[in-house]
């Protein structure tokens, strides 16, 4: 693994904690200085290859001392990290360090100081990677400066569950289970975590490619669902489960605006990707329906839709006004603003500089870190790949 970062460059060693059952192990990491990579050539977003896009924006690599205009293009102002091997998951801890997972190989990073130094903290061995699944989604807790407690999705042998885990130092405790069952399937699994304004864990699974789950109101599959820190179905879910919505395709990005309205980005199957206005108890309409149009059928309809080449949407996050989106197939970042509460007047921006993006988050410091994910199988690496990206938007 390489880390790289503008002018500062330092030699990390991490320790490797192996969890659920393994002993322990060491790894080493080294921090070099590297200069920004070219962008990956091609991508695709479903189980066979597709070609990819050509560019048709680009992203200066410089850092400037201007920020950038309200609504310019954002700029890519570094390499935070390099070398990675397929990141899924991304979260801050409190004091602006990241928690990030790598989907394959079942490890979890930190992401830490001015220098990016990367430590590698454990290993949920309990994750069983194949095709989609894996190590997906983390989240930190709101009290995590009084419980240390680091929330995974996990796809194992027999379900996908949340698990949660202590962290102390560079030491990841054991991950104890707090909520089993979700379908998994080689596909559409799901797997963002985001804890909301109320406190509760938001959760969003697949319906694994039996679309007729997500119909099911009591299947937990193509759903997003709305637990306690603990793991129970959280007090006031509109049926008395874990279910917030249903009649879901895929959902791998979870946002709240800053009127804590609930959004997610869902991936279509031929026709539309999806954003969606999360609502209490609503069902969006998959496999009944794709995209728009089903209002009259009783299913409440996406605010934004794209062609699925030029999306297959996974990470989501809000800044300053705007939902950003992060793109597979699509190879971009997506800007949508939010007006009220519609989401308006999409913008593409990156368009193929970096290849496949899984991840996006914002800082407190008005910032984007934005993950690629070129090394999953369906897309092409190039070098330094997969990255993680400091943007200015």
């Amino acid at each position: 693994m390489r880390i790289s970062r503008g002018s500062a460059a330092a030699a990390v060693a991490a320790g490797a904690l192996l969890l659920a059952g393994c002993g322990q192990g060491g790894n080493e990491s080294t921090l070099t200085i590297t200069g920004t990579a070219p962008a990956s050539p091609s991508e695709t977003g479903s189980p066979s290859p597709s070609a990819s896009e050509p560019a048709s924006e680009s992203a200066s690599a410089t850092p400037s001392s201007e920020p950038a205009a309200p609504d310019g293009p954002p700029e890519v102002v570094e390499e935070i990290a390099t070398g990675l091997e397929a990141p899924w998951g991304l979260d801050f801890l409190p004091d602006g360090d990241a928690i990030v997972t790598e989907r394959d190989t079942q490890r979890v990073l930190l992401v830490s100081g001015d220098d990016y130094a990367v430590t590698e903290l454990g290993t949920l061995d309990v994750a069983a990677p194949q095709g989609e699944a894996g190590l997906l989604g983390v989240a930190i807790s709101p009290d995590f400066a009084q419980d240390r407690f680091v929330y995974f999705y996990a796809s194992t042998s027999s379900d996908n569950r949340v698990l949660r885990a202590t962290l102390r130092g560079d030491r990841l405790g054991e991950p104890t289970p707090i909520f089993t069952g979700i379908p998994n399937g080689y596909i559409h699994d799901g797997g963002r975590l985001e804890f909301g304004p109320d406190g509760m864990l938001y959760v969003s699974t697949g319906e694994t490619g039996e679309p007729s789950l997500a119909q099911q109101r009591d299947s937990l599959g193509g759903k997003v669902l709305r637990l306690t820190p603990a793991g129970k179905p959280a007090p006031g879910n509109p049926f008395g489960t874990a279910v917030w919505s249903w009649g879901h395709r895929n959902v791998q990005g979870l946002a709240f605006d800053d009127a804590d309205r609930l959004w997610a980005s869902e991936f279509g199957q031929d026709t539309f990707d999806e954003l969606n206005r999360i609502d209490e108890g609503a069902n969006y309409g998959w496999p009944a329906v794709e995209g728009k149009g089903g209002q009259a059928q009783g299913f409440v309809d996406p605010q934004q839709v794209w062609d699925t080449d030029d999306a297959s949407p996974s990470g989501l996050a809000f800044l300053d006004g705007h939902l950003w989106m992060a793109a597979l197939k699509g190879e971009r970042l997506w800007r949508v603003r939010v007006e009220g509460d519609r989401a308006v007047d999409a913008t593409p921006f990156l368009i193929g500089d970096y290849g496949r993006m899984r991840t996006v988050a914002a800082t407190d410091d008005g910032m984007l870190w934005v993950m690629t994910s070129n090394r999953d199988t369906r897309g092409e690496p190039g070098p330094g790949d997969d990255k993680i990206l400091l943007v200015r938007p």
